[in-house]
């Protein structure tokens, strides 16, 4: 599998009290390896596919830094170095609940660019997973038409995280739509569904979008998922409990476990329930990538709940 996305240096930072504003709030702090789609190559890799590969953009002076976490993961880097521009940095404010908010800094990420693809990109390639991040710029949009269209002339499946409901507002419903237009699976959370298709409730939404899609998953966090086929929900997958420290890349896991899951033969119902499992693990650690037992903080600031894709996923 081939991501098209994003590599991020996140910065983590768990507060235990509401902020304050014009003082200190006392807080954990972590400096770590993020990004949409990098993140989902990295559960997908932790789910057992063997050949996972991430094309981004990231600032000149850390690239190698990134290329080391993405290798450790299993995953292969084909990262282009920007040397006008900084890798993409994300502040993650997470609160008591593992609920999160986001400011983000662009950076190099939506600096890649249609130069930056070629079809040989694909070669090997079974399936081609593309980062709704790199929708919202004019750059990252050309590349994501040339990617798409190659894919789609060698006969690899594709597949679209939306990302993003503040992204999708600025860029406009139709032009996401459009720009999206032809893929096999789409991968939302219920807020982004909602948005698509201006319609309140995700089931709504979902079957509305699988119409538009063939294959529409939407996570509705610690509710689990629905997978909607050719307009009509067909299974809604529970969530899973889990001790939730932190929601950042819970969606992400759910993505790179589904795929893992589903390009292995699964159905899509099996391959959601493989989701909310990986979406599960995430919350219970500090950042978005997969985590071993002996990296795992003792941070245990949320009572148990249902995590399936996580919080906020």
């Amino acid at each position: 599998m081939l991501v098209a996305g994003d590599v991020v240096t996140d910065v983590v930072a768990l507060h235990r009290a509401p902020l304050a504003r014009g003082t200190d709030t006392e807080a954990v702090i972590r400096i770590l390896p993020g990004g949409a789609g990098a993140n989902a190559a990295c559960w997908a890799a932790r789910w057992g596919l063997t050949d996972v590969r991430v094309l981004a953009q990231v600032g000149a002076g850390d690239a190698a830094w990134h290329e080391g976490q993405l290798l450790a993961a299993g995953v292969r880097p084909l990262l282009v170095a920007d040397r006008d521009a900084p890798t993409a940095t994300v502040i993650a404010l997470v609160d008591a609940t593992a609920e999160r908010t986001f400011l983000t800094d662009n950076g190099a990420a939506l600096r890649l660019a249609p130069a930056d693809w070629s079809p040989s990109l694909l070669e090997g390639i079974g399936h081609l997973h593309v980062s709704g991040y790199l929708l919202f710029s004019d750059a990252g949009r050309g590349l994501v038409r040339l990617a798409l269209e190659t894919a789609r002339s060698r006969g690899v499946t594709t597949s679209v995280d939306p990302a993003s409901t503040g992204f999708i507002a600025a860029l406009g419903v139709d032009r996401t739509l459009a720009a999206i237009d032809g893929v096999d699976v789409l991968l939302p959370n219920a807020d982004e569904a909602r948005l698509l298709t201006g319609l309140p409730d995700a089931a709504d939404a979902a079957a509305k979008l699988s119409r538009i899609v063939p294959l529409t998953v939407v996570t509705l966090g610690a509710r689990g998922a629905l997978v909607a086929q050719s307009g009509a929900v067909t299974a809604r997958v529970p969530g899973i409990r889990a001790q939730a420290v932190d929601s950042t890349g819970a969606g992400d896991a759910f993505t790179g476990a589904f795929l893992a899951a589903w390009l292995a033969g699964g159905d899509a119902a099996r391959a959601a329930a493989d989701g909310c499992r990986a979406g599960a693990e995430a919350v219970t650690a500090l950042g978005g990538r997969p985590w071993k037992a002996s990296d795992a903080q003792p941070l245990a600031v949320a009572p148990e709940a249902d995590a399936g894709a996580g919080p906020g996923a």
